[in-house]
């Protein structure tokens, strides 16, 4: 009878934990096609770049120099209502590091301006007063507060964390936050430097329905989700979704001026074509992407006339009367350090010089290629030691693996994890725990040359 209870028990903690992970897995969902339903915001640059004429300036200018005499952030609301957008999302820090609310982490903020005012509690009840939904932006680079490569320490972890924390419990409701500069090739801070689980995870247990996206997505493959609730785009840089065969939530973010942050020429220089931006817009959003278009405010904190008139013929050209597509399930995104990065690796035959260090590189763009002798191709990652992980992602160049099997090596054996029959080009899987020295792939079947872009493993927190 014991043995009864005891088997009942079990058969019960499965059923709850199982019946747990697909509610947490549809309210997941449900956020990401909340997103996408938006469809349409503003994105507004608007710090310490403003003042410099530069989208990257000097990280030791005073903060006396940013001097909005004449703000008005229900301009800029009342604008975006007249384009039809649904949203705002405003750069609450930028990459030289200075604040545009009242923070208690530094001095390097906008109450030690001439302003002497929280710029971000304006936005954010400007918006609201008018109905748009409110996101931050926030850049982990922050040169001023020396965040920057080779100079990363605890206390800027610490800092980090309490900024954000400052912005997700003083403002209320926020839709989505759109981090910067991080695992970018430009700002060369990685994901371990600041690690964005931790950072995940905190976002998460103060606003759980926030949506937290990474503007490093175009790094990774369309076909998975790493590092961000939904993929990025930044159009200016060349980054561009398929609006063929796109499968993920997306973001795609492009200025209406000749760049982000304000500029002396802006108010005698044309913006983009609003019907071009339009044709744009629908296009991506019949794709399943969010379109953001960023407006600069000048010097005064008011946005010049010509994007103003831009808006308003948007706002007479698009009427957001066209529901957003429905999107599949994603699963939940990758957030968790890569234990397989630029470890030792081994592989059956390769294919000339694509030999197996290319598979673990952290490099989408490059490839372990099988040899076409070989009737089952392997592909190893050695950890050197026991090491605890319960996830893989597996990265095709071109989806041409059909069938097979992972297996880990603990104590001198092999043992099986999971037998995979995954069609897309990413292959993530989630599983319960184990500890090996090693963990293999054997290719079953497939249908064309194996080429293996990335081979990841993690150890998720659950």
């Amino acid at each position: 009878m014991k043995k009864l209870f005891t088997v009942i028990a079990l058969l019960t903690g499965i059923i709850f934990k199982t019946s747990a992970q697909n509610t947490a897995e549809a309210n997941y969902h449900q956020l990401q096609q909340k997103f996408v339903d938006l469809k349409f915001g503003m994105f507004i640059h608007f710090n310490m770049p403003t003042y410099m004429d530069a989208d990257w300036p000097d990280p030791d200018a005073p903060a006396s120099a940013f001097n909005p005499k004449k703000l008005n952030a229900d301009q800029w609301a009342k604008a975006a209502k007249s384009a039809n957008m649904t949203y705002g999302c405003l750069t609450t820090k930028h990459h030289s590091g200075f604040c545009i609310w009242d923070t208690k982490t530094t001095d390097y903020n906008v109450m030690n301006s001439p302003l002497k005012r929280d710029v971000v509690k304006e936005y954010v009840d400007a918006f609201r007063k008018n109905d748009l939904k409110v996101m931050l932006y926030y850049s982990i680079l922050d040169t001023h507060h020396r965040l920057r490569p080779h100079q990363i320490t605890q206390k800027h972890f610490e800092m980090v964390k309490a900024q954000l924390t400052e912005l997700l419990t003083k403002y209320g409701k926020i839709e989505a936050i759109i981090i910067d500069g991080w695992d970018a090739p430009w700002s060369r801070i990685s994901y371990d430097d600041i690690n964005f689980e931790d950072v995940y995870h905190l976002i998460k247990s103060i606003q759980p329905d926030c949506v937290l996206m990474d503007l490093n997505g175009a790094k990774y493959p369309a076909e998975g989700l790493f590092y961000s609730d939904i993929k990025t785009y930044e159009m200016g840089a060349g980054q561009r979704l398929s609006t063929k065969d796109n499968v993920m939530p997306s973001l795609a973010c492009l200025p209406i001026q000749s760049s982000w942050f304000w500029k002396t020429n802006f108010p005698t220089t044309p913006v983009k074509d609003p019907a071009k931006m339009v044709e744009q817009l629908n296009t991506l959003n019949q794709a399943g992407c969010n379109f953001i278009l960023n407006v600069a405010p000048n010097r005064d904190g008011l946005f010049d006339d010509n994007a103003l008139a831009a808006l308003k013929e948007i706002g007479k050209l698009w009427k957001n009367n066209v529901p957003a597509p429905k999107l599949a399930a994603t699963g939940a995104p990758i957030i968790s350090s890569n234990l397989a990065k630029n470890k030792p690796s081994n592989a059956s035959w390769s294919d000339d010089m694509d030999i197996m260090d290319f598979a673990n590189d952290d490099d989408f763009t490059t490839s372990w290629v099988s040899s076409k002798t070989v009737a089952k191709p392997w592909y190893e990652i050695d950890f050197g030691h026991d090491t605890e992980f319960n996830t893989i992602a597996l990265t095709e160049k071109k989806p041409n693996i059909t069938a097979y099997h992972l297996e880990y090596l603990q104590n001198g054996v092999w043992k099986p994890i999971l037998e995979g029959s995954t069609a897309s080009r990413v292959k993530v899987h989630r599983f319960n725990r184990v500890w090996g020295t090693k963990i293999r792939v054997t290719i079953d079947r497939a249908e064309g040359q194996v080429s293996i872009a990335e081979f990841g493993v993690y150890n998720e927190r659950r």
